[in-house]
C-alpha cells in the first residue's frame, strides 16, 4: 500500500487544490477586481465625467452620421456585436453609415453603469432607438455594453460593443 511518503501526488493534489483556492481569494481581498489598486476617488470621478461626455458624443455623431467623430472614437480593432450576432468592424461599422444603410433619429438611453477596470472602462446602459434601414422603419428597445480602453496618449477609444434587443415577454423571435 501506498502512502504519502511513497506516492506523494496525493499530497501534492491537495497543496495544488488549495493553491487554486488561496490564490484567487487572495487576489479579490483587497475588495477589488483582479486584485487592481482601487482608483482614487478623484480621478474615478473624472473618468467617469469623461466617459459620459464620450457617450453623448457618440449619440451625438450617430445620429447626425458624423463618420469623422466615429472614426476618432473607434479603437482601429474595434468589433461590435449586433442584436443579430453579426460582427462589425471599424470600417464597416463607418461604412454602414457614410452610406446610409442605417439611419437613426432617435436615441434615448438610460439606466447607465460605468464601471472602472484600471485603464479599462466598462459601459452597460439601455437604450430606445428608431430610424430606418435597408429592411425600412425599426424601432427597439436594446440593452447595450460599450469598452472603453485608454490608449497611451491617455485617450479613451472604443474597443468593444454588443446589443441585445429587450423582447416583451411571451414574444419569440
Amino acid at each position: 500500500m501506498l502512502d504519502a511518503k511513497t506516492n506523494p501526488l496525493p499530497c501534492m493534489n491537495r497543496w495544488i487544490a488549495l493553491l487554486l483556492l488561496v490564490v484567487p481569494a487572495l487576489a479579490f481581498a483587497k475588495g477589488t477586481p483582479l486584485g487592481q489598486a482601487p482608483m482614487p476617488r478623484p480621478l474615478k470621478h473624472e473618468s467617469r465625467r469623461e466617459i459620459d461626455q464620450l457617450e453623448e458624443t457618440w449619440r451625438q455623431a450617430v445620429l447626425t452620421s458624423n463618420t469623422a467623430i466615429m472614426e476618432s472614437l473607434l479603437a482601429d480593432d474595434y468589433i461590435a456585436i449586433s442584436s443579430a450576432g453579426t460582427l462589425q468592424s471599424k470600417e464597416q461599422a463607418i461604412d454602414a453609415m457614410r452610406s446610409g444603410q442605417i439611419h437613426f433619429s432617435s436615441i434615448e438611453l438610460s439606466d447607465r453603469k460605468v464601471r472602472f477596470y484600471g485603464t479599462t472602462a466598462l459601459v452597460t446602459s439601455r437604450a430606445e432607438v428608431s430610424g430606418t434601414s435597408e429592411e425600412g422603419d425599426f424601432a427597439s428597445s436594446n440593452r447595450y455594453t460599450r469598452v472603453y480602453v485608454r490608449d497611451k496618449r491617455g485617450a479613451w477609444k472604443i474597443v468593444s460593443f454588443e446589443i441585445s434587443r429587450i423582447r416583451p415577454p411571451g414574444e419569440h423571435r
